[in-house]
């Protein structure tokens, strides 16, 4: 054990590996913050005994190190440790009450979700790889299998559903004379959501030559596996999806997933002056807060747009 430590420290980590069991990872990652408080507490403050640790203390060790540029979520286990340890120390009856009751965590920023921009997600829509020297390289074949793949995007992309509602999408739900499709989403909630005439031409091209190539095929979906008829699962889709968008450069999003295509359908909306109740609904959020998060990409455009734009927005 560090000779850095306090006694009781040292007793705290003996019992953390011994009697609780953690992992050598997990004890070693609470030697480590224990050890940097205690020697940021004595560099600071000189010999403070345990009991007169108080949560300034704690706050000034924190702020230091939100300085040196650690961000929040490695700051919040460093507070998860400290209150394990003082926890400990006050059941112990070494402290009378923990200084980290007014300890407050900082708030870990959610990642905004990626999103397509308009250019990439036009490339798609005119069928039109975006790699360099094969520009004129179609994405899609022209056989079921290429029909199959662009009514996964076109389907994504255009209603925003989820890749179960995607592969659950009944064919009795698709309702190409009032544009719209029913959809059976979390919690068994249906909604309807308007689909475009484009749309609707595609899902019409796609069953014509559904019925035209294959001799049988699972009759309750619209989207069946363009080889064998059956319904579409999981990994299919996404593999559909991850292998276009990188074979002809589409994004340069790490994450290239079906749920790629819904952000990018809820993002272009807001951008575009969508409302966001209604973007809500189409999502089928219970809650607006879940929505809200695309706000922040289009606040995103507006503040590049001010910074290019304004003469003082540098």
């Amino acid at each position: 054990m560090s000779e850095v430590l306090h006694p009781v420290a040292n007793r705290f980590l003996a019992y953390i590996r011994l009697e609780k069991r953690y992992s050598a990872h997990t004890a070693t990652a609470y030697q480590q913050d224990l050890t940097q408080f205690f020697i940021f507490l004595r560099s600071q403050y000189g010999d403070v005994s345990l009991p007169g640790i108080s949560h300034s203390h704690v706050r000034t060790w924190l702020a230091w190190l939100m300085e040196e540029g650690m961000i929040a979520k490695s700051v919040n286990r460093k507070i998860s440790t400290l209150k394990s340890f003082f926890k400990y120390a006050l059941r112990h009856g070494e402290i009378t009450s923990s200084p980290m009751t007014k300890v407050t965590a900082p708030k870990i920023g959610k990642r905004l979700p990626g999103f397509i921009d308009e250019k990439g997600m036009q490339a798609v829509e005119d069928n039109r790889s975006m790699r360099r020297g094969q520009e004129d390289m179609p994405i899609f074949g022209d056989d079921l299998e290429g029909k199959t793949h662009r009514m996964i995007f076109e389907l994504l992309y255009h209603t925003g559903i989820r890749l179960s509602e995607l592969i659950n999408l009944q064919e009795r739900h698709v309702d190409t004379a009032n544009l719209t499709i029913k959809v059976l989403g979390k919690g068994n909630k249906e909604r309807i959501i308007p689909i475009s005439t484009l749309l609707r031409d595609a899902i019409g091209e796609y069953r014509a030559m559904r019925r035209k190539e294959l001799a049988e095929f699972d009759k309750e979906v619209l989207l069946v596996n363009p080889r064998s008829g059956k319904k579409l699962y999981p990994r299919y889709v996404y593999n559909v999806v991850r292998g276009y968008l990188t074979d002809h450069q589409i994004t340069t999003l790490s994450r290239r997933s079906p749920h790629v295509l819904r952000h990018t359908f809820a993002t272009h909306l807001t951008n575009n002056g969508a409302d966001l109740n209604a973007v809500k609904e189409l999502l089928g959020h219970s809650s607006l807060a879940s929505t809200q998060v695309y706000t922040h990409n289009s606040i995103e455009k507006l503040r590049e747009a001010y910074r290019k734009a304004h003469p003082k927005g540098e």
